[in-house]
């Protein structure tokens, strides 16, 4: 972890030293990613698996400045205060249909998912964050950015960089810019039937 925050994480047993280290800070810096770590972090996505190996996903990014403002309007107002800094926006797609089919594929969302893990795993081997937003007006990204909701559902809101300094935020977003705890895994992990 870098710029002097130390990462109180402590998995409960050993495992890739990525996962812990992945959070999703706030402050961002603005200087522009490199072609190559661009590329970088949509080849990893790429190599996600998925249901049929059907692929799903689909992303749309902006580093241009009038691209990055037009990416940024549909975002709720408390994401845009810090989120028009990063210099790598993205929004992450799901076709609702398996390719060449009109059958639904109840599994899209899912396979997005892995792959925008395997982005923000990737931008943690780079030396970057990924912050990825619910937070955005679906409606308005569409209109926006053009994208056919009858094809597409839009999952999420990225914004990807080199992370800045807490005292670069608001004061309310200063106080919440360090990684937070996870559940034990009792809570989330159990043996046979489901008890609750």
């Amino acid at each position: 972890m870098s710029r002097g925050l130390v990462n109180p994480r402590t998995p409960e047993c050993e495992v890739n030293p990525l996962f812990s280290d992945r959070w999703s800070p706030r402050a961002f810096l603005s200087s522009p990613l490199t072609e190559a770590q661009r590329e970088a972090l949509f080849e990893a996505a790429r190599w996600t698996p998925s249901c049929y190996n059907d692929q799903p996903w689909f992303f749309l990014y902006a580093e241009s400045e009038a691209d990055r403002a037009l990416f940024v309007k549909p975002l709720v107002e408390k994401n845009r205060q810090w989120a028009k800094a990063a210099p790598l926006l993205i929004y992450v797609l799901a076709r609702r249909h398996f390719s060449g089919s009109e059958r639904e594929n109840r599994h899209a969302a899912f396979d997005a998912g892995a792959a925008w893990m395997a982005l923000a795993l990737q931008a943690r081997q780079l030396g970057l964050y990924a912050h990825a937003m619910a937070g955005f007006d679906r409606d308005l990204a569409a209109e926006l950015l053009k994208i056919p909701l009858d094809r597409y559902d839009i999952l999420a809101a990225v914004a990807v960089g080199e992370r800045g300094e807490a005292d670069q935020l608001p004061a309310d977003l200063a106080a919440l810019e360090k990684p937070n705890e996870r559940q034990a895994l009792p809570s989330v992990v159990q043996a046979g039937r489901f008890k609750g």
